[in-house]
């Protein structure tokens, strides 16, 4: 299954910052500017070692060697400085997740290499494991303590890619989407979040085993007639 772009053209303002993501991972976006290129891997790295509050914009400007004006050229704020990095470790995520699940054949392949691509990559970025390491507390309150609006961000996400399934008979009409996005991506979130003495959050085996148990067969509802 090709990867869609949601229908309907989007403002800046109405995409968020994972839809954005998407769409340049879909188009292959990449980075062209080499000063900025160089100040945001200088920013990821200086993320990953001090975390991100404790992180300057100056700190940024001293590890890429150059000015801290330099910097202020290309991101006003260390607000945008910050979304940018995010936005490319989204879009590197997107890029890794549409290969992993180009030749699979079903939905349920697509489920189950997406919930073990996520964890893996989510578990294994530098910027998240640095977060944990300096800022533990920034991490879950990114996760619980916005009011759900990241949790949102990617269970809309889920459910998009749920719907198009649905429109092309992938998965069952009767299916709620919203609903099973929900529930795949609080799996997903409890996982990164809380360490698991019961599943191996390394052993991508394992993984794929639990998602084909209990996430594939919420793509196919029982009804009392059933």
């Amino acid at each position: 299954m090709e990867p869609v772009r949601p229908d309907g053209p989007r403002t800046s303002e109405q995409t968020s910052l994972l839809e954005r993501a998407y769409l340049e991972a879909v188009d292959d976006v990449a980075d062209v500017d080499e000063i900025r290129a160089r100040l945001l891997d200088s920013a990821y790295e200086q993320f990953c070692r001090m975390g991100i509050q404790r992180s300057t914009m100056e700190d940024v400007a001293r590890r890429a060697h150059l000015s801290r004006i330099t910097v202020y050229r290309r991101f006003a704020t260390k607000d945008v400085l910050v979304e940018q990095v995010l936005l490319r470790e989204y879009r590197r995520y997107f890029s890794q997740f549409l290969l992993d699940i180009k030749h699979a054949e079903t939905a349920a392949d697509r489920l189950v290499l997406g919930f073990v691509s996520s964890l893996r990559a989510i578990r294994h970025n530098p910027l998240i494991d640095g977060m944990t390491a300096v800022e533990p507390d920034r991490l879950a309150s990114s996760m619980i303590g916005d009011e759900g609006r990241n949790i949102a961000a990617v269970q809309k996400f889920v459910a998009g890619q749920l719907r198009r399934e649905q429109a092309v008979g992938n998965v069952h009409s009767r299916v709620d989407a919203d609903l099973v996005a929900e529930l795949i991506v609080r799996v997903c979130a409890s996982f990164v979040a809380i360490p698991s003495h019961v599943v191996d959050l390394d052993n991508d085996a394992q993984l794929a085993t639990i998602a084909r148990q209990f996430l594939v067969p919420m793509l196919n509802p029982v009804t009392s007639g059933d």
